[in-house]
């Protein structure tokens, strides 16, 4: 497999290679869309009789890479790479661990590979295998929001093989210019919220300024044009593929209701696309979005799975309406529109007010004047583009909205103050949203908003500084995410204690961590369907791997199962005692009796399905119910005693030569006959039996039995006694062979006697 990469990017493998070669070590840093996958693939074209592996964030990056990688070579791939998302390889076992036995480790998206979650099992794998090459790539290797933490210095020791930037790229020419518009949207909602702040205030004068803010911005925002205005002035390629970025399903789901409404005027019929990580059905979207050839407008409405690692050569341009603090997220939006070797001019729709945010469009213009100088200092021969267009339809009235909240707020120097002394006083920010200060500041309120404004769910301005601030008193920005990596962790350790994770709702660990109903709820938002943004399917796929029970209800019917099975193997039968224990400790007894009334009344249980009927049926499972087989067996003896001797005038401590108790058997049937509760298929069983009594009816036993055949004369009037009084009469039978009271006696032979 040959490739032929653009300059940059021969260059760029060139100096990693010598780099591997002396420090075993490389990392390159190119920004999103200059094609720095094919570097990598190169190295393992170049070496097809080492074993690479390869490790992303995901599964769906590298497929991704995979694809664009044979599309360029025609279907060539490399056969000597073994992938790994970095979450497996966290959660591989050593054993596992040691069959990979890599010469190179590729560690794409290397700026994730952070040392609290990730990065464990880079460091496992790194110090398992020391010789092994590492070649990484990012395109930023500064974590900004993780206290600037530079991980090229971290995983490679500073060896920086090639580097560039966004700026750097633009102005050579490499990635295309492109032109920026500045919009808003939605802002009726935000009046309407900052309307009742107004008269919440208790301020008058801060209740009159912050008015006058609102009402001139409501004049300004109903004078400017509206999205569908701003749309279909500047979107120019009216078949064209545009990436629109959502903050969460929920704000897709809101933007999706207006498509017609703002596209209408670019597209009456768009061809419309939404690609999320819970959704089972993203890969075949992104497939059709990028194979979509018609004259409609395509869009493609995602989330953050596109943020990175993937990219589209042919896309007109971005719509971002998810808000971010974080240069390397806005680096990777704005990027999916900018494409090495593209000659058209890329477009990018910011509609939430990024351009004010931490790291903004006018920073990379910024950062362009400054490669503009350093290569004019060289001699100026790479510079292409000096600068681009930025179009901002709405700055009065983002200014306007920039006074507003900041006439209505607590200062955040204020807030900040508040947020230090709670975590001077319990070494953590996890504050409940309800808290109070003792001043009566809503502390919880406040830091929710800041992660809020961070992940970019609601609009907001949250400057670096500030989040540096935060991260230096124990800001958790992802709360869902720590509490995971809690909860996991624990999980991990229960199965390292006990060799399982069947664990109790009840069970709580040694550092009193609820795991028991931590566990239950997981299994609770699986089967629901609900919090998808909280069991994601790479978590799903995390715990598979610990062995993680979804469905206590078929892994305790496999247990029983087996244990069954174990029995039918040594008794040749399912004839189990009710009270019988497994040596698994399993009430096996119990278990086959519901199962079998299961069956009987699917509606009282989870129904049974056809694979466990036809399994129990293999291992000789009776689906009658225990009275029945007990019946059953009854007859089998009564018919071979009556065959013996023509009678069953059986005493009540009769037994069978295999030990059946015979007579305690005869005397229940009748008893159960002579009160009406036999079942009318019993009684129909029946049917070819006479009552009579026997000879010690004078005065001795009731011993009532059944004869075929014979009906003698003395005997047949106390049968028709019997009948007459329908086996309930005040001088009645006690139960069971006991013997009759004296008075019972005399009124029997009485009114035998006066019958016959």
């Amino acid at each position: 497999m040959n490739l032929d990469l653009f300059p940059h990017n021969k260059a760029a493998y060139h100096a990693a290679s010598r780099m591997l070669e002396n420090e075993g070590k490389a990392a390159i840093v190119h920004p999103t869309g200059t094609g720095k996958s094919f570097i990598a693939f190169q190295l393992c074209a170049d070496h097809p009789d080492k074993t690479v592996c390869w490790l992303s964030p995901s599964a769906y990056i590298f497929r991704t890479q995979m694809e664009n990688l044979t599309a360029v070579t025609g279907g060539e791939q490399p056969e000597n790479i073994h992938f790994f998302t970095y979450a497996k390889l966290l959660s591989m076992e050593l054993e596992e661990m040691s069959e990979i036995r890599p010469d190179y480790v590729i560690l794409d998206e290397f700026h994730r590979c952070e040392a609290e979650m990730w990065g464990q099992g880079v460091d496992r794998l790194l110090h398992m295998y020391p010789d092994a090459k590492l070649l990484g790539l990012s395109a930023t290797s500064v974590r900004y929001l993780d206290g600037q933490r530079n991980m090229a210095d971290e995983l490679f020791d500073g060896n920086v093989a090639n580097e560039m930037t966004l700026s750097e790229a633009i102005v050579r020419g490499i990635l295309p210019a492109p032109k920026y518009v500045v919009g808003i949207y939605s802002y009726q909602k935000e009046l309407e919220k900052y309307q009742r702040r107004i008269q919440r205030a208790k301020s008058r004068p801060t209740r009159d300024a912050a008015q006058v803010y609102l009402d001139t911005l409501r004049r300004k925002l109903e004078m400017a044009d509206g999205l569908d205005v701003m749309f279909q002035k500047h979107m120019t390629d009216r078949s064209g593929k545009y990436l629109v970025f959502c903050a969460n399903k929920e704000h897709m789901d809101e933007l999706l209701c207006h498509v017609s409404q703002w596209f209408g005027g670019v597209d009456p019929e768009p061809h419309v696309y939404r690609a999320y990580s819970e959704d089972p059905e993203t890969s075949q979207a992104f497939a059709a979005f990028k194979a979509d050839g018609s004259a409609h407008l395509k869009l493609l409405f995602c989330i953050d799975m596109l943020n990175e690692g993937i990219h589209t050569p042919d896309v007109s341009g971005v719509i971002l309406f998810r808000p971010t603090v974080s240069p390397t997220v806005y680096k990777q939006q704005i990027g999916r529109a900018l494409s090495c070797g593209s000659a058209r001019t890329p477009l990018i729709l910011d509609v939430v007010n990024n351009v004010e945010n931490l790291y903004s469009i006018g920073t990379i213009q910024e950062e362009m004047q400054a490669a503009i100088t350093y290569y004019r200092y060289l001699g100026g021969g790479d510079i292409v583009q000096e600068r681009f267009e930025i179009i901002d339809e709405v700055r009065e009235c983002r200014q306007l909205f920039a006074r507003l909240e900041d006439s209505l707020s607590v200062p955040w120097e204020h807030m900040f103050v508040c947020a230090a002394a709670f975590y001077r006083a319990y070494g953590h920010l996890n504050v409940p949203k309800q808290y109070k200060t003792p001043e009566g500041y809503s502390l919880g309120a406040w830091l929710q908003t800041q992660r809020r404004v961070h992940s970019g769910s609601v609009p907001g301005t949250l400057t670096e500084e500030q989040v540096c601030r935060l991260d230096g008193i124990g800001m958790v920005w992802d709360v869902q995410q720590q509490r995971w990596e809690k909860y996991f962790a624990a999980l991990k350790a229960y199965k390292g204690a006990y060799g399982d994770v069947d664990i109790k709702k009840d069970y709580v660990d040694p550092q009193g961590i609820a795991l028991g109903n931590w566990v239950y709820n997981l299994r609770g938002y699986r089967a629901s369907g609900l919090r998808l943004s909280y069991l994601t399917e790479e978590r799903i796929r995390q715990l598979d791997e610990l062995g993680f029970i979804w469905s206590k209800v078929d892994s305790q019917w496999e247990m029983n199962f087996q244990a069954a099975q174990d029995y039918y193997r040594k008794h040749g039968d399912l004839e189990v005692p009710a009270a019988y224990i497994s040596p698994d400790g399993l009430k096996l007894g119990v278990w086959l009796q519901s199962v079998r009334y299961n069956r009987k009344k699917p509606g009282k249980g989870k129904p049974l399905t056809e694979r466990q009927i036809a399994t129990l049926d293999a291992i000789g499972m009776n689906w009658t119910g225990k009275l029945d087989r007990s019946f059953a067996n009854g007859m089998v003896h009564a018919q071979e005693y009556f065959r013996a001797n023509g009678d069953l005038n059986v005493t009540r401590s009769c037994c069978s030569p295999d030990g059946f108790r015979l007579g305690e058997w005869v005397a229940n049937q009748r008893e159960r006959y002579r009160r009406g509760s036999c079942q009318s298929s019993t009684k129909r069983k029946w049917s070819q039996w006479e009552w009579y009594g026997n000879d010690q009816i004078r005065g001795i036993q009731n011993t009532l039995c059944w004869n075929p055949t014979t009906k003698r004369t003395a005997t047949y009037p106390f049968h028709r006694l019997m009948k007459k009084m329908e086996y309930g009469w005040d001088g009645g039978f006690l139960s069971s062979g006991k013997y009759i009271m004296e008075k019972e006696k005399e009124s029997i032979l009485r009114r035998a006697k006066s019958i016959s």
